[in-house]
């Protein structure tokens, strides 16, 4: 076989990974590749290409579920959906602008490999709260399923959660099946002005507890306002809240947020089309876009609990000089470093282990992703329960070995 190995059925998939079994070889697994350059940048002897695999197979509006082909773009799903008025809840984000990849690249399969989720994860919850079923082929060659079309059918072990996040070392999926939602009818977002990082930590947790039901509030310093279109204009830092539903309430509850926020600064309001843009920039993370001002700096994925999340952004600021976009109600920082040979991760993972939490360097280049841990390395315990997992999946090692971790 080719170093390029591109099936178009199960069965293919399944006689790849027997050939790399048999040859003692290590493949990598990816769709349409938008995000190749996340993760260790480990050796593999062979590449699984899996973007044969699209097109989706089952959608019933009525029942709230789709099946596709692991290879779909995400952006046909989407399309698909919303002309049914629905939307995929846990809103993935597209890595293109942060990477440098062309716009619209992502699968389905990728997002749950991922656990992919955008700004309603306050809300909502990631690509795994929404995968209700999956066909995949195991590190062993063998194929298997797990799950269903409705939301609660697991018996046994749920593989589907297993699978979500492990970013393609346990098994190549080939279909999945996900929960779609309906897509709120309006949407605006509230703006408080010019408050620092602690304040408007307050100000969101203040925000996230209240009756206002706020699906997604974010914090951008000056810095990363200043390149966001739609709040760019107000030339300060800008903390957002935004109301999703159908108009009466989302005017009511305009009117609770409003009265709990006016105490911390001035006010603002974008409308739909705004709102809608600005989030989208937020889940994207364009301030600190590849060809922007901030595309030479490493850029790292920080989450915690959202009262941590000012403090390992202040602690960043004044010992790197770093960038910062806080969303998740202060849960996920992204924080933009000067570039170093080690991508800053003695003080990054310093910083996040005296709050909790763990962190994953999204951009480096690759010879400081092959010297240094992306991800946050485990507890021994958790990394032994780890290792047995993997090789339940995988003895062998064939799949995305080192991607995650070194030897394993």
């Amino acid at each position: 076989m080719s170093d390029h190995l591109k099936p178009h059925d199960a069965k293919e998939v399944e006689q790849a990974i027997q050939w790399a079994l048999a040859g003692g070889k290590v493949l990598e697994i990816v769709g349409r590749g938008s995000k190749r350059q996340i993760g260790r940048a480990a050796q593999w002897d062979a590449t699984l290409d899996l973007s044969g695999f699209s097109g989706v197979t089952l959608y019933e509006p009525e029942e709230l579920v789709l099946s596709a082909k692991a290879g779909t773009p995400i952006s046909e799903i989407e399309t698909l959906v919303a002309a049914n008025k629905q939307e995929l809840a846990f809103e993935p984000m597209d890595y293109s602008a942060v990477l440098g990849a062309p716009q619209g690249g992502g699968t389905i399969g990728g997002a749950i490999a991922a656990n992919l989720s955008g700004p309603r994860r306050i809300k909502a919850g990631a690509a795994r709260d929404h995968f209700l079923g999956v066909a995949a082929v195991s590190g062993r060659g063998e194929t298997f399923k797990s799950g269903g079309r409705v939301v609660k059918n697991v018996t046994g072990y749920d593989l589907c959660k297993l699978l979500a996040g492990s970013w393609g070392t346990l098994a190549a999926m080939t279909d999945v099946t996900i929960k779609t939602l309906p897509r709120a009818e309006t949407e605006e977002t509230v703006l408080v002005l010019d408050l620092d990082d602690g304040v408007a930590g307050k100000a969101m947790c203040a925000a996230t507890g209240s009756f206002a039901d706020v699906s997604a509030a974010a914090h951008m310093p000056a810095i990363a306002a200043a390149r966001m279109t739609e709040v760019a204009g107000a030339g300060v830092a800008v903390t957002a809240f935004r109301l999703e539903g159908v108009p009466p309430s989302v005017a009511q509850r305009k009117s609770v947020l409003q009265a709990l926020l006016s105490p911390f600064g001035s006010l603002g309001t974008l409308t739909e089309t705004d709102s809608r843009a600005l989030w989208r920039s937020i889940r994207d993370v364009t301030p600190f876009a590849a060809n922007g001002s901030a595309g030479t700096r490493d850029l790292w994925r920080i989450s915690t609990a959202p009262t941590r999340g000012g403090e390992i952004g202040r602690s960043l600021i004044e010992q790197a000089n770093a960038e910062i976009l806080y969303d998740w109600a202060g849960g996920l920082v992204w924080a933009a470093l000067p570039a170093s040979a080690d991508a800053h991760t003695p003080l990054v993972r310093t910083a996040v282990a005296a709050c909790g939490g763990h962190a994953t360097l999204i951009r480096a280049p690759a010879a400081v992703r092959a010297a240094v841990e992306v991800f946050t390395p485990e507890a021994p315990a958790i990394a032994a329960l780890t290792k047995r997992v993997r090789e339940s999946f995988d003895p062998q090692g064939v799949l995305n070995a080192g991607r995650m971790w070194a030897g394993v």
